[in-house]
Order: C-alpha cells, then structure tokens, then sequence
C-alpha cells in the first residue's frame, strides 16, 4: 500500500479472537488510499457500488473506509461514501453493535498490532452486552436479526436502550419491509447457533417475532396437558425443541421441522384446551404456508412438512401394526429417502426431549424404526419381479414381503415389551 495508507483487521476476526475463538475469515480495512491505487497494486474489485477489492494472493477482502446514509437507491438502501479522507472512527461508526466495531493494527512485518476501540466494545465483550454503535442501527431492520443471532451464538444480553430502540423499529414497521430471502438467511443462521432459543426470545422482546414469524410467536401462551409437557406452554416446548436439536447438532432441515412441528396447536379451539386434538394437520397447512412466505428451501420445507404431520405416528411406534407401518414408510418416502426418514425420527426425538424433565430420555422409537426401515429396504424387488409373472402383481407382492419382514421383529418387540 501507498505509504498514506494504513490497514486494519476489523469486525468478527478481532471480536472472535478476543473471545478466545476460532477465527474463520478476516475482514480489513483500508484507510487513506482510493480504488485506483488499490486496482493498481493488483486488488480485483468486486462489486460496482461497494469499495470492496480483493487481495491478489489471499483473496481476502479489502474495502476502503466508508460511511453510509439511508437513501431510497444505493447498496441496499444506502448511499455509500468512500473517499481517503473517511477516518477508521467514522468507518467503524456505521457498524452495528460496539463488539463488531474493533478494529486492530496490522502491517507485513509486525503483524497484529494494538487495538483501536473507539465505541468500548472490548469493554462490552467482557460484560457480554450487544450495544448499538449509533444512531444509524435503527437505518437497517436486518439488524435486529443479527442482535437475536449474535444472542443465540454468545449468549449475550441486549443493552437497554439497544432495546428500545428495536422496539421503535418494530414499532414504526421497519421490521415489515424485510424481505424474504434475507429474514429466511438469518433465521437459518440463528437456528444454527449454539442456542437457538435465544434468537427467537430476542425477537419476541422487542416485538419482533409477530411480525416475522407470527406462526411461531402465536404458540406463545397457548398451554397442553402438563401430564405430558410438565413446561405446558407451547412456546416454551418448541424452544426446548430446538435447543435439543442444537445440542445434537443436527441439521438445518431438522431444526427448521424442530421448530414448526407444532404450529397448528396455536390455532386449537378454545374450548378444546389444553387438548389439541387434529392439530397434526392444522400444522402441516401452516408449515407450508410459513415456508412459501420466507421462500425456505426445499428440502427444509419438505422434512418440516412431514414432521407437523407424522410426529404424533412416530411417537407411537412401538403400538403400530406392521402394516401400518408399511404405510409410514411409503408416506415418508422412507425407501427412496431413507436419510431424510433418519432426519425426521431426529426431530421427532427432539420433540419428546424438549420437554421440562425429559432432556436426557431416551427415544427408543428412533432405532426401533431405523431397524424395521433396514429389513424392509432389504427385501429385494428385483428378484421378486424376476419371480413374478404377472407383471402388474409386482407392486403387490414387494409390499407382502416388506410387510412379512416387519411382522416377524414386531411381534417380537411385542412379545419382549
């Protein structure tokens, strides 16, 4: 770089490596030099309307310093200003909360140098406290979400007044004109985080939560039989749920089925309470409801969907009829997608986990139908349609034979019960 110019390590790499954690990527920045001179030092730019350069060897980025003021065009919604006289004070400024706006020296031949920490972030990293930097948090909606992310991945409280200020966001509707795809990409981050509970308490403080994802926020409230959930709110038992899935660090799509599987108790009638009878089905129209408004992937949206559906089944197991379990499996498309089936049968063991006193049950329904499942994927067809000479009598006679191999360990778990 010109000798005017000075670089920095900003954002997560400093944040993470001052919690002691594994840093994946780095972020830098560049204060004092112009895309001219970095193109001419062989930087690649990226993008037309974001200063951003990648660096020829690491391929790490590079953006110059930079300020930003909501408009109704530009980046996102926002006017970027990068010019050599932005100071790295004013570029931090504009970041979120106080621990993403640190930033630390660097040069080729000392390495990391001290730390620059206008807005006491280093401070709120000790005191685990998300803090707005500045009046401009309340520009961006999407902000929010990170605030119920960052919560759900360290563990931190909101400040106060960071509070109150996503209150007014959701209160003067900023919330309402995110869109899909990008509540869909942070809520697919927060259900990834160590505790994904806390991204949707997050959410529902500041009000939030009803206007993104109603579906989940109405189950709040509503109660069920404390015989079987000691915890008797619904919004409770799907916060367990999910935690549960989180500590066994299953999937993406079994988080998102660990989260919805029970949308439909929100819409219960009053008078059947705390009883929910049918709510399966009421879930699974909610499900896809939900899915096509936040654009969710397929393949979240079709696991999630067998989940509201079949976990009721599922927790039965060990009272089905062997034919009735031919018929869990052809509804499931267990033969052809028997990982997607092992992925249901763990949010269905997350479900009876998320309860207040069962965390550690075991789920024997689990292994019970993995084992069933492998008998009767082992028939083989083949040989029967070869066997067979009446070729509309195939589809008959696999399903005999699947069936006969599942009876025999039925009767058998019967018989040991």
């Amino acid at each position: 770089m010109a000798t005017e110019a000075k670089i920095y390590c900003v954002g997560g790499a400093v944040r993470d490596r001052l919690l002691g954690l594994p840093v994946q990527d780095r972020d830098w920045v560049v204060v004092g030099s112009t895309p001219e001179r970095m193109v001419a030092q062989g930087f690649q730019p990226v993008g037309k309307d974001f200063p951003v350069f990648l660096h020829p060897e690491t391929h790490e980025e590079y953006a110059l310093a930079r300020t930003e003021r909501k408009t109704a065009r530009g980046y996102q919604g926002f006017a970027v200003h990068a010019a050599p006289d932005v100071t790295l004070e004013q570029d931090l400024m504009r970041r979120d909360f106080t621990i993403n706006a640190i930033a630390q020296e660097f040069d080729d031949k000392h390495g990391d140098g001290k730390l620059i920490d206008p807005y006491n972030g280093v401070a709120d990293l000790r005191a685990g406290i998300l803090r707005h930097v500045s009046a401009a948090f309340g520009e961006d909606p999407v902000r929010i979400l990170r605030a119920a992310r960052f919560a759900a991945r360290f563990g931190f409280v909101i400040a106060p007044e960071t509070l109150q200020l996503m209150r007014g966001m959701v209160d003067n509707g900023e919330v309402d004109a995110l869109v899909a795809e990008r509540v869909w990409q942070e809520l697919s981050r927060g259900l990834m985080e160590k505790t994904p509970s806390r991204f949707f308490e997050t959410l529902r403080s500041c009000g939030a939560l009803a206007r993104i994802i109603p579906e989940v926020d109405a189950l709040f409230g509503v109660p069920q039989p404390e015989k079987y959930h000691p915890e008797i709110d619904c919004g409770v038992h799907t916060m367990l749920v999910v935690d549960d899935a989180a500590r066994h660090g299953y999937t993406l799509e079994t988080r998102y089925a660990a989260l919805t599987h029970d949308l439909g108790k929100a819409t219960t009638p009053a008078d059947l309470l705390p009883r929910h009878t049918g709510h399966e089905l009421r879930s699974v129209e909610l499900v896809r409801q939900l899915s096509q408004r936040l654009r969710a992937s397929g393949e979240c949206r079709d696991l999630a969907l067998l989940a509201a559906r079949y976990h009721g089944d599922i927790h039965r197991a060990n009272e089905l009829r062997a034919d009735t379990i031919i018929r869990l499996f052809q509804s499931t498309d267990a033969w052809r997608r028997p990982e997607r089936f092992a992925q249901l049968l763990q949010a269905c063991a997350s479900d009876a986990r998320g309860r207040t006193g069962h965390e550690n049950d075991a789920y024997p329904q689990e292994e019970y139908l993995l084992q069933l499942l492998s008998v009767a994927r082992a028939v083989d067809a083949g040989e029967i349609a070869r066997q067979c000479q009446d070729t509309g009598a195939i589809a008959d006679a696999v399903q005999r034979a699947r069936t006969d191999a599942i009876t025999g360990l039925v009767e058998q778990q019967r018989n040991s019960a």
